[in-house]
């Protein structure tokens, strides 16, 4: 959600193509202090190795990752920031980009408007031969403007959404195109139902799916009230598949995301990406102060 300002020239300033950014440290710390409710924390990232880190500027890849695999073709990775967002889409409002998704070549982006009392959210569908259709959701009672990210189901059929701060639940949509229920040709798009969480998040910035039922979700909570840790990565366990209505979920913190940079101050995670392909598993950080220019892309393999 970071405003972009810093010009790329610091970066050279600072150094950071001398970086370190290899395999994983050992563990890194976390705090003793967790609220008596929350889940039990782990050093390091539980269940999942760090494998990898590379950089990318934050400008164009600072708000989301994800891999699209189009048919026929070869897979690839696809980053946002701030500098994808189309002239035309700014024009009309729809300033910010979230952390996005893909499936069968198809790239759904979800945009909020600069507006904080908009009543609209907006996700574009990208189709494989370079279409682009618009689904506007207006808000239910009670929505935040906010669109953070979307992450499609496996079976194509759903996304899910997230709003801002901190909240009891997750949005479920209707894949736009993707579900036949929605139009083909763009329009408006309704709420299906909620992921209902047993464990309240704090400005989640991205989810992807592992499976049907548990998504990985990146928390830019640093508060430690919710969580032992800061910088959280949250699996979300589901009850059952989604099927268009709601379902439970069960959070579980696996533990903090990375945070390594040559410069101090406040980090900021943002996009997540599951490859179902590869199994690779990435999480953006950007780094703090002058060094915003930066976002890390840490892969995660699931440990044997």
């Amino acid at each position: 959600m970071r405003r972009f300002t810093v010009p790329l020239a610091v970066c050279a300033v600072v150094g950071l193509a001398a970086v370190p950014l290899g395999a994983a440290q050992a563990a890194r710390a976390t705090t003793a202090h967790a609220a008596a409710t929350a889940p039990l924390a782990a050093a390091g990232v539980s269940g999942w190795t760090e494998t990898d880190a590379s950089l990318e500027s934050t400008l164009g890849a600072g708000e989301g990752v994800t891999t699209v695999d189009p048919p026929g073709g070869t897979p690839y990775i696809l980053y946002r920031g701030t500098s994808s967002i189309p002239v035309g889409l700014a024009a009309a409002g729809w300033t910010h980009v979230g952390d996005p998704d893909s499936a069968a070549g198809y790239i759904i982006d979800a945009y909020q408007n600069t507006n904080s009392s908009s009543n609209e959210k907006m996700f574009l569908v990208t189709t494989p031969s370079g279409a682009t259709y618009q689904y506007v959701h207006t808000l239910v009672s009670g929505e935040l403007y906010n669109n953070s990210f979307d992450a499609i189901s496996p079976d194509k059929q759903w996304t899910v959404s997230g709003e801002w701060g901190t909240v009891s639940h997750l949005q479920i949509y209707p894949t736009p195109l993707l579900n036949p229920t929605t139009s083909q040709v763009g329009g408006s798009l309704k709420l299906a139902g909620y992921i209902q969480l047993d464990h309240q998040v704090d400005d989640v910035q991205g989810c992807d799916f592992v499976t049907a039922t548990k998504l990985l979700c990146a928390s830019d909570d640093s508060t430690e009230t919710l969580f032992s840790n800061d910088k959280p990565l949250l699996e979300v366990d589901l009850s059952a598949p989604l099927s268009g209505s709601d379902v439970t979920g069960h959070v579980v913190d696996l533990g903090s995301i990375p945070q390594e940079s040559v410069c101090s101050g406040t980090f900021e995670d943002e996009g997540v990406d599951y490859d179902p392909g590869t199994g690779i598993l990435r999480l953006e950080m950007i780094q703090p102060s002058v060094c915003e220019v930066v976002t890390t892309v840490y892969q995660f393999k699931q440990s044997s």
